[in-house]
């Protein structure tokens, strides 16, 4: 499903995934649209409405490794892209240390956005299903907000 065939009532997820496909799994694995970021056409689209990044973190250590995937630095170009941010979720591993959750933590105090769930590699169930429960938290305010808005 592209961008623009989302549902109007639900926040869209835009990922970032290594070779690996861990996080690819992960956001598959939410039940709803999700869309690659490694894919030219989605990294050029502006998100019509609010959206979750969730980006896997690489820092190991090496102060000139730089943490945050490209496609994801890209994306966040654009300024209408980054106002619609409501929040990250990071997959990482702890064997980085200190640098777990590196690229979620630096865009989020970037953007002054919250970490919405911090999560190892691909994810457990449970973690699949906290983020389901976040994202359907924030369907419901995006829901409130529109019944609010004078027709």
């Amino acid at each position: 499903m592209s961008p623009e065939q989302a549902p109007s009532d639900q926040v869209e997820v835009y990922f970032a995934s290594s070779a690996s496909g861990m996080v690819r799994q992960f956001c598959e694995r939410l039940g709803r649209p999700a869309h690659d970021l490694g894919d030219r056409a989605v990294r050029r689209a502006v998100p019509d409405g609010p959206w979750v990044l969730v980006t896997p973190s690489y820092k190991t250590g090496n102060p000139d490794n730089d943490t945050l995937p490209e496609p994801v630095r890209r994306f966040l170009r654009d300024p209408v892209t980054r106002r619609r941010l409501v929040g990250v979720m990071g997959s990482g591993n702890r064997n980085f240390g200190p640098h777990y959750q590196a690229a979620a933590r630096q865009v989020a105090r970037a953007s002054g956005r919250p970490v919405l769930l911090e999560f190892e590699l691909q994810g457990t169930r449970w973690d699949v299903e906290q983020a389901r429960e976040v994202l359907a938290a924030l369907d419901a305010g995006l829901r409130e907000r529109h019944a609010r808005v004078p027709a």
